[in-house]
């Protein structure tokens, strides 16, 4: 009687959301919240109101799709302690192993450069516009804040990851509370502007790759995966469904709650204007707004967002290029770390003081291999791998998937002609 209940118990508990499920469900919302939230509404609102809408309408169901699928992929491997890589080594070998390691670091490493453009960007139009001082040279500005940032990460490893998931809620409060602020400043502008239907499905398909960009929580799909098989064993892939459909729920009403705020709230020369000062949204209303509210808050905002994923993302370059280069030369691993350290950090102060558009480098450089891992791989191991066969997810949602996918790579081709 009693092995019955434990039963039932157990089986209502895999069925059912627990408090374990909402936290976890919270991590993978907090992954995807970051500085790419705060450029979501210039790209996304620039092409006018109705595509946002169906923008909106694909956001969860694309969210939902790949990242489930990706860690159904995780979980087919056969030994359950094992990460993304392991799983790739097994399905494809050390060669396939060895590609998915370069993509990776592909992925992280353009985003690491945003960052240092944005930080820069973000801090010089404070210091201009609310602190009213003249602006540092660029060179300057830029590579101190790198040099910063960077010193953080390498002296305080421990206190800046503690640092950042700390800062991921108020993060979301805070930009909860400005969609709700700025709701009384709604207005007709961008839904009265008459929406050219020809354009609409190349607005739609430009627009795919900074949505990719945005709602990305797959580093962190891994660990949850993992964890979910140690507690449910083969019935994880239930678990892993379920949580990962309410964080695309969370990331769907929060996310487009504030993009569809902000574009309301601005007319599409405003959004353009945006974008041409490659500045986030948030440092934009500071500088349109009296308000000391947005004013103070908007840049802090943006400038926590661009840290806390400055830090994230600058681990994972550092650790994907020591991996490279490691794999293919017989120098001593502090050595190889040294220099990697000191290739990413060079490399993203040049860039910065360039100042390309962000937006521009999400587009070109971050998206498309975002795109490759998280949408295609797991679609194609469902066809070439065995061990996928149980993790099949239906044809529909195989085919929407992937289509999302190939329309976030080529549309960078597309943008180029």
């Amino acid at each position: 009687m009693q092995t019955t209940s434990n039963t039932a118990a157990t089986t209502a508990a895999k069925a059912s959301w627990t408090y374990k499920d909402f936290t976890w469900a919270l991590s993978l919302f907090g992954t995807a919240v970051g500085a790419g939230v705060l450029f979501l509404p210039i790209k996304a609102g620039a092409g006018g109101f109705w595509p946002l809408v169906i923008l909106a309408l694909i956001a969860l169901p694309m969210t939902w799709f790949a990242h489930k699928g990706l860690a159904r992929f995780v979980l087919s491997a056969k030994n359950p302690e094992a990460d993304i890589t392991d799983t790739v080594e097994e399905h494809f070998g050390k060669s396939g192993a060895k590609i998915i390691t370069f993509a990776y670091f592909f992925a992280i490493y353009p985003i690491v450069l945003i960052y240092g453009v944005g930080i820069t960007n973000t801090v010089d139009s404070f210091l201009v516009n609310q602190m009213g001082m003249e602006s540092i040279p660029r060179w300057l500005l830029s590579g101190g804040l790198i040099i910063a940032m960077t010193a953080g990460v390498v002296f305080g490893k421990e206190l800046m990851l503690k640092a950042t998931s700390a800062m991921v809620y108020p993060l979301v409060f805070i930009l909860l509370a400005l969609s709700i602020y700025l709701v009384p400043e709604w207005n007709t502008t961008m839904v009265s502007v008459s929406p050219d239907w020809s354009s609409m499905p190349s607005v739609i398909w430009l627009a795919i790759p900074i949505i990719v960009f945005s709602f990305n929580h797959s580093p962190i799909i891994s660990q949850f995966s993992k964890e979910q098989r140690r507690v449910y064993g083969e019935d994880a892939v239930k678990k892993t469904d379920m949580i990962t459909g309410g964080a695309a729920m969370m990331l769907m009403s929060f996310v487009m709650f504030f993009v569809f705020s902000v574009v309301l709230s601005l007319s599409p020369e405003q959004l353009a204007i945006a974008q041409e000062q490659n500045i986030s949204v948030l440092s934009y209303l500071a500088n349109i707004h009296e308000s000391p509210l947005i004013s103070i808050l908007g840049p802090l905002v943006a400038f926590a967002a661009i840290t806390s994923s400055y830090f994230g993302h600058f681990l994972g370059a550092h650790e994907g290029l020591v991996g490279l280069v490691k794999s293919s030369s017989k120098m001593p691993v502090k050595k190889i770390e040294k220099i990697s350290l000191g290739f990413i950090v060079i490399t993203t102060w040049m860039v910065a003081v360039v100042n390309p558009s962000i937006l521009g480098m999400i587009e070109t450089m971050g998206a498309p291999m975002i795109a490759a891992i998280l949408f295609l791989m797991p679609v194609v191991a469902m066809y070439k791998v065995p061990a996928m066969a149980k993790y099949k997810t239906s044809a529909p949602v195989q085919l929407f998937t992937a289509l999302c996918g190939i329309a976030a790579i080529t549309s960078v081709i597309y943008g180029a002609l």
